[in-house]
């Protein structure tokens, strides 16, 4: 026998025998002194937070629904839809003459019909009619969709709206009669540490419930364009999509999208959209169909330590532009590339996903006012936003704020090579641009060595890169990336405009 296969049991025998041993003398010792007194405090603090549970629960619970879903037929590798094969050919006339051999062909009259997709998820009621909110990959694709209640009555579903963008999707039944509905709660009032339940059907497991906590607000995972997760200890599986995260008052605060995990399962790391962006893409698809979203047309950078001493704000405060869109709103409304943005329609903005939420949610073709800092003076700019294209990505912003006309080649000058950075610079021609991936003009310098170990180096910069600005000033030469740096002062740090093909960023060189 395995002698390795052996220690397990083994080991096993000798721990219980001590635990054992610990059980008999700790029950001897309660024997002795009697049952420890329970505190009626701590119990009555104990059944207090039950009841809250319970309430919760009970108040939820008629609202939630399961959801399974049904995609189109799956081909198998390399074969075909059996009626589909014959198309083209002298038997496709006799399909549609003879409809024994359209069934048969079709898989209907077939032993082996090709499989479908299924899938499976959770969601609530949120209207009385029959209006099911859940989440975007839930339903996505799928063909049919079925609806189960927690009263066990189930129903096809006869629309189904979606937004990808942010995960988010309702369903419409038609249920005979009104249905019991969970309301929309404040996300804003929720703070870390608050208790919440999540409440979905987990591997088929309908009307489950799990208890935790919020374990931190505003986060973005990079699983969706739209991001300001709440984070979550309450377990979450899969099968859990789509259901809600509810207070102890029974309101949803958010509804369960994601988890990460190492296993597959619940790691007590789980994502939920925040109710208040449900509430308003659920009220655009409900009366629109889709979701109508404003835009500006720029990238944005969030103000880390760093960038916050060169632009004199506190850390977090703001959302830098690091890209404007040629004839976007915001190149229309001169909103430029190294412009900060502290407020926008009289809202602060703390950060990229706070600028994007609020200006999304405005109304397009309105004007608002916005206040920026630029070359270190506060400037009031009045945007006119538009309604967002349907084609638009926040992933893929083209690079540069110049127009679509070829600018002319400048002759080009010697490069320049600066020992106290460890980098070598040279003028941006428009040939070198092309080739680097650049779509729209962009001016600058090209970085065309950086040296190991060297500054330039360590704040990430690397050969292909163009430097646009240094501080305020713009450059097109060596001669003026020269000038500019001579300029500076490394001890403070000193601020670098970097683009690449897929767009711009802020990096701030400090000795």
């Amino acid at each position: 026998m395995n002698p390795v296969k052996r220690s397990g049991p083994w080991l096993f025998g000798a721990v219980g025998m001590v635990c054992l041993t610990i059980s008999a003398v700790s029950w001897a010792q309660r024997g002795a002194s009697g049952p420890a007194p329970i505190d009626p405090q701590a119990l009555a603090a104990a059944n207090s937070l039950s009841h809250a549970f319970r309430a919760a629960s009970q108040n939820a619970l008629p609202a939630i629904v399961s959801i399974e879903t049904r995609g189109k037929a799956v081909l198998a590798k390399g074969g075909e839809v059996p009626g589909d094969a014959l198309k083209g050919t002298p038997f496709e006339e006799l399909l549609k003459q003879d409809p024994r051999l359209r069934e048969y062909f079709n898989g209907r009259g077939n032993r082996t019909p090709a499989p479908r997709s299924q899938g499976m998820g959770s969601g609530f009621i949120v209207d009385a009619t029959g209006i099911i909110l859940t989440a975007n990959h839930v339903i996505a694709d799928a063909e049919t969709v079925k609806v189960r209640l927690a009263d066990g009555r189930e129903y096809i579903a006869t629309d189904v709206k979606t937004d990808p963008k942010t995960d988010l999707a309702i369903v419409r039944i038609q249920p005979e009669d009104r249905l019991p509905t969970i309301p929309l709660g404040n996300s804003d009032e929720i703070e870390v540490g608050d208790w919440v339940l999540a409440i979905g059907s987990p591997f088929g497991l309908d009307a489950t419930v799990t208890a935790g906590i919020i374990s931190a607000k505003g986060r973005g995972p990079d699983i969706t364009e739209r991001e300001d997760f709440l984070q979550t200890d309450a377990a979450i599986n899969p099968g859990n999509s789509g259901g809600p995260l509810i207070n102890l008052k029974g309101e949803v605060v958010g509804i369960n999208t994601a988890i990460s995990s190492r296993s597959g399962g619940n790691d007590g790391v789980g994502f939920t959209v925040p109710a208040n962006l449900v509430r308003w893409v659920s009220d655009q698809l409900i009366a629109h169909g889709v979701v109508k979203r404003a835009y500006l047309g720029i990238a944005i950078q969030q103000i880390d330590d760093k960038l916050s001493r060169q632009f004199h704000v506190p850390v977090g405060r703001g959302a830098l532009v690091t890209d404007v869109m040629p004839k976007s709103p915001a190149a229309e409304s001169g909103l430029e590339s190294g412009d900060l943005v502290l407020k926008f329609n009289g809202k602060e903005i703390r950060g990229t996903r706070d600028l994007q939420g609020v200006v999304e949610r405005c109304e397009a073709d309105g004007t608002y006012p916005m206040q920026i800092i630029r070359d270190s003076k506060e400037v009031t700019l009045n945007i006119c936003l538009k309604e967002m294209p349907k084609n638009f990505s926040l992933k893929r912003l083209p690079s540069g704020s110049g127009d679509e006309s070829e600018s002319s080649q400048q002759e080009k000058p010697a490069p320049g090579k600066f020992s106290e950075l460890g980098l070598q610079v040279d003028a941006l021609s428009a040939d070198v641009a092309k080739q680097l991936g650049f779509r729209e003009q962009t001016t600058g310098v090209v970085i065309t060595g950086v040296d190991d170990d060297s500054l330039a180096q360590q704040a990430g910069l690397r050969e292909g890169m163009v430097i646009e600005r240094v501080g305020q000033q713009r450059v097109t030469t060596a001669d003026e990336f020269t000038q500019a740096v001579q300029g500076a002062d490394l001890t403070k740090g000193v601020l670098l405009l970097v683009r690449t093909a897929r767009g711009g960023s802020f990096i701030v060189l400090k000795m």
